[in-house]
């Protein structure tokens, strides 16, 4: 034990050094190699034909910060992909990197084979090669798709895009996507993670694979004041005693550790920061919807000033009734998304601003901008704490739900933790990595109920589901009592446990991981398996696949 606590404090200590070294100049000014073109200008491609082509390009993320970037199409976020209800959609992949990729389309729930998760649904693309993705638009909604091959890395270096599935009956005179995403300044940094993910680096492998050099120190709840997005409680759960990890025991809150997320030291909205963030045009008496998306591996509370809003839809899935809200934020985890719709009545300037007190919060701003307005007289406030939105009481009760009590005929508890292996931080599932952890297995048209509790008082977890969408039924043991919430992405932050549950009606293997992909790549991941579901898929020995 006390080798273990030795070896804590020696990592933090490096990652203290590390981080007060990390400058805001110029990426490229301080010797970061950077490679292609100057990115392009965000696009929106209408469907249902398209083509994604995966090459390097710079970017300027806000002025005097250029960094490479691994894109979709010479952009990060690469284009945003607009399709209509019924669509037949196809994109075909162009890799014109020098390292395997492919495309996930998170939340959305494609045909398995479509699913671009190599080693489980493909092999990762390989440089100069090309797949098409085929699949029905039928759910309408905000999703979004990013590279699942070294995901930890390739999504960090800004491999990802929107996928909207637009609805006939929908009638918003405004319509804008905001991809909340953190980027790393420091050149040592981007230099070593380019390096890995080329297969350049010539350091201890097991080091590379989260692309932190080994200094993973998770998603703590140390640093921005995150609060998980269906909490009405303020700062308590992270200070649960009940604090033993399943390795070994490990009193991890008792070490006063630095939270390595501390590295992202700039946020962006599309690929911008600050200034450069292009504003929200609207009119007087436009209905306006915006959708939210976070791309990023931290969770932001984002507040909308000066008007009041209704949360009409989170993951894609509507909410049932949703009422006005003002003044409160929306906390939006890793890979999570909201829909917000208001109508623009109060004429100005207003900031669309995350709540906070780390270093990059005050770069993540965006402006409501009213036509024929030229002065801001607005003011920020992202170091005021607003109350979040508890969406286990928003909305109404409707009858089209799953229960509590009701019969299920698969029933599985997952237990998330954090443990040492080989003086390398793990993430766990039921004390296993994987791919040891035990699946899920499910047979089509099989009801499926889900405990998930957080049992690491350091970190959140997002936690995933490829090729279905969950209901939550309850939280910390209390029913939810407002509108029915069907999501395919969960925060849990320390101590606090979930029940969810789904119907098992798109055959195939899935994976159910943490979308901290940092947490996932060291092993917070497990797969939801059909026993009645064969697959003509088997991984190529020379493929070099890199699930997370």
């Amino acid at each position: 034990m006390k080798k273990m606590l030795l070896f804590i404090t020696v990592v933090c200590s490096l990652f203290i050094i590390t981080a007060c070294s990390t400058s805001n100049k110029d990426a490229n000014k301080q010797g970061v190699a950077i490679k292609g073109a100057t990115s392009e200008p965000l696009k929106v491609l209408k469907g249902p034909t398209i083509t994604l082509v995966a090459k390097e390009a710079k970017q300027k993320l806000r002025n005097g910060v250029t960094v490479p970037v691994w894109t979709f199409n010479g952009s990060a976020p690469g284009p945003e992909i607009r399709v209509k209800k019924g669509d037949k959609v196809r994109v075909t992949l162009k890799n014109e990197l020098p390292s395997p990729v492919s495309i996930h389309w998170h939340g959305y729930p494609v045909p398995n084979n479509m699913d671009g998760v190599p080693n489980v649904t493909q092999d990762a693309v390989a440089p100069g090669k090309s797949f098409t993705y085929e699949f029905t638009a039928s759910k309408v909604g905000t999703y979004w798709y990013h590279s699942h091959e070294d995901s930890v890395n390739q999504v960090d270096r800004g491999l990802y895009g929107a996928l909207v599935v637009e609805d006939p009956e929908d009638k918003y005179d405004k319509d804008y996507t905001l991809m909340l995403d953190e980027w790393v300044t420091n050149k040592k940094y981007i230099n070593n993670q380019i390096k890995t993910m080329t297969g350049k680096e010539t350091s201890n492998k097991s080091d590379q694979d989260s692309g932190m050099n080994g200094m993973d120190m998770g998603n703590m709840d140390m640093g921005q004041d995150s609060e998980m997005n269906m909490a009405n409680d303020s700062h308590s759960s992270h200070h649960n005693n009940n604090n033993e990890s399943s390795q070994g025991g490990m009193n991890m809150t008792s070490m006063n550790m630095m939270d390595h997320m501390g590295m992202y030291d700039l946020y962006t909205i599309n690929g911008k920061s600050g200034h450069l963030i292009k504003p929200l045009n609207v009119k007087e008496g436009d209905r306006v919807r915006l959708r939210f998306i976070n791309a990023g591996y931290l969770s932001h509370n984002i507040h909308i000033h000066g008007h009041n809003i209704k949360v009409i839809a989170t993951d894609g899935q509507p909410i049932n009734n949703p009422s006005l809200i003002k003044n409160q934020v929306i906390n939006i985890a890793p890979g999570e998304r909201y829909d917000i719709a208001f109508t623009a009545y109060n004429p100005g300037k207003w900031l669309i601003e995350d709540h906070g007190n780390s270093k990059g919060t005050s770069g993540m701003k965006a402006v409501i901008n009213y036509e024929g307005i030229k002065k801001m007289n607005d003011k920020a406030n992202a170091n005021q704490s607003l109350s979040p939105i508890n969406l286990t009481q928003y909305g109404t009760k409707s009858n089209n739900q799953l229960t509590l009590d009701q019969k299920y005929d698969v029933e599985y508890s997952m237990d998330l933790n954090v443990g040492m292996d080989s003086n390398k931080m793990i993430y766990t599932i039921n004390g296993k990595t994987y791919p040891n952890t035990d699946p899920i297995k499910v047979k089509k048209g099989d009801l499926v109920k889900v405990k998930l509790v957080n049992r690491d008082m350091m970190n959140h977890h997002p936690m995933h589901l490829h090729g279905h969408f969950f209901q939550v039924l309850s939280k910390n043991g209390k029913p939810i009592s407002g509108s029915p919430i069907m999501k395919d992405t969960l925060n849990l932050k320390p101590g606090e446990e979930y029940e969810v549950a789904f119907v098992a009606d798109n055959p195939g293997n899935w994976m159910f991981h943490c979308h901290d992909l940092h947490h996932a790549s060291a092993g917070m991941d497990t797969e939801v398996k059909y026993t009645d579901y064969q697959t003509n898929y088997k991984p190529k020995s020379s493929n070099s696949n890199k699930t997370e």
